[in-house]
């Protein structure tokens, strides 16, 4: 296909998905956004500096008299570019990856929070259980001291029936 090529059918998808006209910078400016990319997604790196390097080098071909495919690029230039616009159909491309990892990462913190959740629920009703046991408790020990109280009275009154006043 050739290196100028492979770089406008590269730029027009990163176009398209970046939704922006910038196309290949935009991709490069979202990834340069991403701070911390390089510890979430493995070769982020590299990839972002290739991406640099065959603008630059699409700069040069398109704008210099004496630049052109032949003495600017290197074997391997126009295949990397392929398998790079292959990464990004099949969602293995740095931005993909980045936000998969984002996403599982919110997933799991909200996961983390239903279980919070989930666990305050039963904190709640282990404490309504423990109260109205504690509350059972406490009738039936009033009920019994009312009992005794009233079974002690009624001894009180039974002998005192029987002394002489």
């Amino acid at each position: 296909m050739g290196f100028i090529d492979s770089y406008k059918r590269l730029e027009k998808l990163c176009g398209e998905i970046m939704q922006d006209e910038r196309k290949i910078s935009a991709y490069i400016e979202e990834m340069i956004s991403k701070p911390n990319g390089s510890n979430k997604v493995p070769g982020w790196d590299e990839d972002l500096k290739k991406l640099k390097h065959y603008r630059w080098v699409r700069n040069k071909i398109a704008h210099e008299p004496d630049c052109t495919e032949k003495n600017m690029c290197e074997p391997g230039d126009e295949q990397w570019l392929d398998e790079f616009y292959s990464r990004i159909i099949n969602q293995k491309d740095p931005l993909a990856l980045y936000q998969k990892s984002e996403t599982s990462v919110t997933a799991h913190h909200q996961s983390h929070k239903k279980n919070k959740k989930r666990i305050s629920k039963r904190k709640r009703k282990l404490y309504k259980t423990l109260i109205i046991i504690a509350l059972c408790i406490l009738a039936i020990v009033i009920a019994f001291v009312v009992y005794v109280c009233d079974y002690y009275k009624a001894d009180e009154d039974a002998i005192s029936a029987f002394l002489p006043a």
